[in-house]
């Protein structure tokens, strides 16, 4: 194995997320098969409990196929904002205690709490954290604790659901060794199929192939995944606070006063802010427009939503900021709009659509501008 640093990186991951929140509101949902999605039974699973996991549910799965695996499943709506609302308490009571954190996901994350062993210890530390996240918000949620993220979310994989795993340097390559491929993050099923028929489908297997073979295998995701089931990944955690935003602005060659030209580039801003949230697998749930005056003075107005990454979701803010902003009726010189609190998971989002068609009508439309470019095709303007 490689030579790094010692780290210590705990992952921390909320079960079965959105069926927590919704039992917190409905204790009549305990021990229910319950499956979070649409309510047509046109669309996806979103989520869905251990229980009804055991006939054979599962997340992106067709609604109606879930249903006929499990016909006595409780189906409820997502909603968006009531698990933004409980991702961001979580996220709270982690930054107040966490040295460094990284908000992975809406129902993940990861934290370095190197050199912590030497004040309280580091597993006794992530157990009160642990406890303090599940006394405070009621949610249960599991953790694993080692060298590194690969290690530390495999860890957590195992320790759910709602406990906790610690796997220390020495114990890592027993740890992996006997474990699926699939465990291995960035294994996909077409991966785990490659991989599978050339009789690799144990991590112990996967790490005593040559890299160079992986790598004519997989190119450069197949050293990544050796690297993995090495026990090695270098990633560090991204500090939430630091987390890149989205913007786009443009200055005018003369300043305008023009209201529908400025609606139609809000439109386009917006429209090119979502499709690269969504080419990048992310969701935004911060939205700031920004105005300059003719005289320089600058104005932002901000807004926080619930978790998207939708145009028409964006572009109504947005359009409620600028009316809020465009108060002076002077001439406007810059104008701008930027997304931040970004966390990955656009997928997530789009599985909540009761319409099957707004979804698709995306993916139509992402479609069209990766192939011809993002201006290929665009929103009507009234």
């Amino acid at each position: 194995m490689e030579s790094f640093a010692k780290k210590d990186i705990i992952h921390l991951d909320l079960d079965t997320f959105f069926v927590s929140v919704e039992r917190l509101q409905n204790r009549k949902f305990e021990g229910k098969p319950i499956i979070i999605g649409s309510t047509s039974g046109r669309g996806v699973v979103a989520s869905c409990s251990y229980e009804s996991r055991k006939y054979g549910v599962r997340s992106a799965m067709p609604m109606r196929m879930a249903l006929m695996l499990c016909p006595d499943a409780i189906v409820i709506r997502g909603d968006m904002e009531k698990y933004s609302k409980y991702s961001n308490m979580v996220t709270d009571i982690i930054a107040e205690k966490a040295p460094v954190y990284e908000k992975a996901s809406i129902d993940e994350h990861y934290l370095d709490i190197t050199g912590m062993d030497q004040f309280f210890g580091c597993l006794k530390w992530s157990h009160e954290l642990r406890r303090k996240i599940i006394t405070e918000t009621g949610l249960p949620i599991s953790f694993g604790l080692s060298i590194n993220k690969t290690v530390s979310k495999i860890a957590t994989g195992e320790a759910k659901p709602n406990g906790e795993l610690f796997i220390d340097r020495n114990h890592v390559s027993p740890f992996l060794g006997p474990l699926s491929i699939k465990k291995i993050p960035m294994v996909g099923d077409k991966t785990f199929t490659i991989l599978k028929d050339m009789g690799i489908d144990r991590i112990g297997t996967l790490r005593e192939m040559p890299i160079e073979l992986m790598a004519r295998l997989l190119g450069q995701n197949g050293v990544e995944i050796w690297r993995k089931a090495n026990g090695i990944d270098l990633t560090p955690i991204q500090p939430y606070w630091e987390q890149k935003s989205m913007s786009t602005e443009q200055t005018f060659e003369q300043d305008t006063m023009d209201i529908d030209y400025l609606n139609r580039l809000l439109v386009k801003m917006v429209e090119t802010l979502c499709f690269d949230l969504r080419k990048e697998q992310k969701l935004t749930s911060c939205i700031t427009v920004k105005i300059r005056y003719s005289n320089f003075d600058t104005h932002t107005q901000q807004k926080r939503i619930p978790y998207t990454s939708f145009d028409h979701t964006v572009l109504e803010v947005v359009r409620e900021l600028f009316k809020k902003l465009y108060q002076r009726r002077m001439m406007i010189r810059l104008i701008g709009v930027r997304l931040t609190h970004l966390v990955h998971g656009a997928q997530q989002l789009n599985l909540f659509e009761d319409t099957p068609e707004m979804v698709n009508l995306y993916l139509a439309l992402d479609k069209i501008r990766k192939k011809y470019g993002k201006n290929a095709i665009g929103r009507a303007i009234q």
